[in-house]
Parts: structure tokens; C-alpha cells; sequence
């Protein structure tokens, strides 16, 4: 799906940030932080544009959030419009890549009525296989 698709099917008026954005998520093979979309971005955005563009893309759940611990969290195209299902993060310690792993089953919370879940997120934390590698040939 390309960007003026996504945002056409949210009802979100086409503008060259929003667009900017998602294509460096769309063709981003791993999460991404704000810092990173941004410094990937075609187009010179002062900040008040590009936070306002970001914050209404995750309102509308076209992008969301990753929280890897409290100083950093990194971002993804939702699952709602990509293939994926709810699926759980890798974060490497060394490198900082946050990756999907598809392979965990999510947990199904079972909790009385009064209570609405809406989302559960796993982050495992530790060395991811390339660069447990390059310290092995260190």
C-alpha cells in the first residue's frame, strides 16, 4: 500500500510530511525512532509540522509505537495495514535495531469485564545474531 493510499483510506488530507513519512516507514525493513524518520525525510520540515504530522499518524493508528524502555521508542507501520499480526519486538542491546518477532505466540489477556484491553506488548531484550558474530570474531 503507498502513502496517499493509506492516508485516503483514513480520511487524512494528503500533505508531503505525512506522505514523507510512512514512505521511510514503508520502506524501512525494521522500527525506526523519531530521529531516524526524520533525518530519512525528503523535504526540509520545521519541527511543529513534522511532530504534528507524526502524532496525527499515530492518533489515526497508521504508525505505532514501540517502547523500549523510557528513553527510547522506536516505530513501525501498524499492523491494522500491513500483513502482520500482533507480534513481539527484539531490541539489541548493541547495535539499538528493534526487530519483529513473529515466531511468539501473543498472550491472550483474560481479565473480568470491567476492565478493556487494548493492546499487550512484548520487548525481549539482548544481542541480536549479527552482532553476537561480530563478538565472536572479536
Amino acid at each position: 500500500m503507498k502513502a496517499n493510499e493509506i492516508l485516503n483510506k483514513h480520511k487524512l488530507k494528503r500533505t508531503s510530511c505525512r506522505e514523507g513519512i510512512i514512505d521511510v516507514v514503508i520502506s524501512s525493513n525494521q522500527a525506526l525512532s523519531e530521529i531516524e524518520i526524520r533525518e530519512q525525510l525528503v523535504g526540509n520540515y520545521d519541527r511543529t509540522t513534522f511532530y504534528r504530522s507524526f502524532k496525527t499518524l499515530e492518533e489515526h493508528k497508521i504508525i505505532h509505537k514501540i517502547v523500549v524502555d523510557n528513553q527510547l521508542v522506536k516505530y513501525e507501520l501498524d499492523n491494522s495495514l500491513s500483513s502482520k499480526k500482533d507480534h513481539a519486538h527484539f531490541y539489541c542491546t548493541k547495535c539499538k535495531n528493534v526487530q519483529c518477532i513473529d515466531t511468539i505466540e501473543m498472550p491472550q489477556a483474560e481479565l473480568s469485564s470491567e476492565y478493556k484491553v487494548t493492546e499487550i506488548e512484548i520487548v525481549l531484550k539482548g544481542i541480536c545474531p549479527l552482532c553476537s558474530v561480530q563478538e565472536e570474531n572479536n
